[in-house]
């Protein structure tokens, strides 16, 4: 009897300090939980604050933020409003890119007819690019004794809907094409004697300075003498100066033929498409953005077209958005293209889930003090930001991922439109929110 007594008091003891422990515990994973629940609202509150500040009164701003991993949104606003997104419609192209086309880039198909080699183009950029200067289809076409160029599977325009007619001449501007050259740029630099690349262009040069760089309807150019800087202009392209352009480096008879003989094609393939997606998130090349996306349609169809590739991957791989844009070229050029911060964060998420991580923060060009932002509130900080920035005139977003101060990844939308203030202090309140909300998590 004195033993069951004894046995209950211990247990009853034991009881009790159980119950304090626990509780203790509790009250210490509450606390922790209160304080980081805490510290979030507190973030989203000076967030909130900020964007609803002075600064902001007079332009449209959206921002969302997400973790991705627990599908849990972090911040919200103006999140399924339609913007102009500018180059940030770059992430559409890239991820048009990794679905549709292969490692390497295809670069001709070619079909054998007798002692004749009949080629066509596939959209790629970087046939004699001045940064890939790839030369894969020179040293193929070199092989052959005659060779029968056809360009005429190409049914877009050379310019998309909404982009501006004076800006013809600048560098940001070619046009598209299904067998582009030289990057569809003339490229001129001063050193002793004027250059010209390609030098087919060098007799219809005229060394004097003029408002626009060449002729609306031809390729005269307009060459400040003496030139300080290499500049790049885009030339007309027609079937006659490309033919001209190739037969400068075919050594064989080149002719232009109307039509393709029937059999199966086959592909030659050129350099690894992920150099070309570097350069155009980090140059934001329009060149490249607009020939990749007529690339992509070369795997669908032997007609190349930005439009088949839009309309087959918002049909299948991205059937699932929430907002369905309006997309109208793949640079981001024309102002006539509408996105909302959901959609680019739905295709972000897309591309964390599907390209392995490394791979794909190695393709995004950095956006922090050592970066973009040339003078950021720590120029020490250590990069942070994965991100397309995205601007023209009264516009600047900036779509991507965050690398927080405890390693997570975020993904998020950033897009300002209709500003008056200078992008650079647009970019710099930026900055700031980002820094907030990655000391955050």
């Amino acid at each position: 009897m004195l033993l069951n007594s004894i046995l209950k008091l211990t247990q009853s003891s034991f009881n009790q300090v159980f119950k304090k422990i626990y509780g203790i515990t509790a009250l210490l994973i509450f606390i922790s939980y209160g304080c980081s629940g805490l510290k979030s609202s507190k973030t989203i509150r000076t967030v909130e604050s900020q964007l609803e500040g002075s600064f902001y009164d007079q332009q449209f701003t959206g921002l969302l933020v997400v973790a991705p991993q627990k599908k849990d949104t972090l911040f919200a606003k103006n999140q399924d409003k339609y913007f102009t997104p500018a180059s940030t419609v770059k992430i559409f192209t890239l991820y048009t890119g990794l679905r549709l086309l292969p490692e390497r880039i295809p670069t001709l198909r070619y079909l054998e007819q007798g002692d004749t080699l009949f080629i066509e183009g596939t959209g790629d950029p970087s046939w004699l690019h001045p940064y890939f200067k790839d030369s894969t289809g020179v040293r193929f076409l070199n092989n052959y004794k005659k060779v029968a160029l056809h360009l005429n599977n190409y049914e877009d325009e050379k310019y998309a809907p909404g982009w501006a007619w004076e800006d013809y001449a600048y560098y940001f501007s070619p046009e598209r094409g299904p067998l582009p050259l030289y990057g569809n740029v003339a490229t001129f630099y001063e050193e002793g004697a004027l250059t010209v690349l390609p030098d087919l262009f060098l007799a219809a040069v005229k060394r004097k300075a003029k408002k626009a760089n060449r002729e609306p309807t031809e390729n005269v150019f307009y060459i400040p003498k003496p030139l300080a800087d290499t500049l790049q202009v885009p030339f007309i392209i027609t079937p006659k100066n490309t033919k001209a352009l190739l037969s400068k480096l075919y050594v064989g008879n080149l002719t232009l033929a109307q039509g393709f003989p029937k059999g199966e094609k086959k592909v030659l393939y050129g350099i690894a498409t992920d150099s070309i997606y570097k350069r155009m998130l980090g140059e934001s090349d329009n060149f490249l953005s607009e020939q990749l996306m007529v690339a992509a349609s070369s795997v669908l169809s032997d007609t190349l077209s930005f439009e088949k590739s839009k309309a087959h991957i918002l049909k299948n791989d991205l059937k699932d958005l929430l907002h369905h844009p309006r997309w109208v070229d793949g640079s981001g050029l024309s102002r006539y293209n509408l996105f909302t911060p959901t959609s680019m964060v739905q295709v972000l998420t897309k591309l964390l889930e599907e390209i392995p991580k490394n791979r794909l923060l190695h393709l995004f060009p950095s956006w922090d003090a050592g970066g973009t932002i040339k003078n950021g509130d720590n120029r020490n900080e250590p990069q942070f930001i994965y991100a397309k920035s995205g601007s023209f005139g009264n516009t600047y977003n900036l779509c991507g991922y965050l690398k927080t101060k405890k390693g997570k990844l975020l993904v998020f939308s950033f897009m300002n439109n209709h500003f008056r203030s200078s992008s650079k202090e647009v970019r710099q309140r930026m900055y700031r929110v980002l820094q907030q909300i990655k000391n955050a998590h």
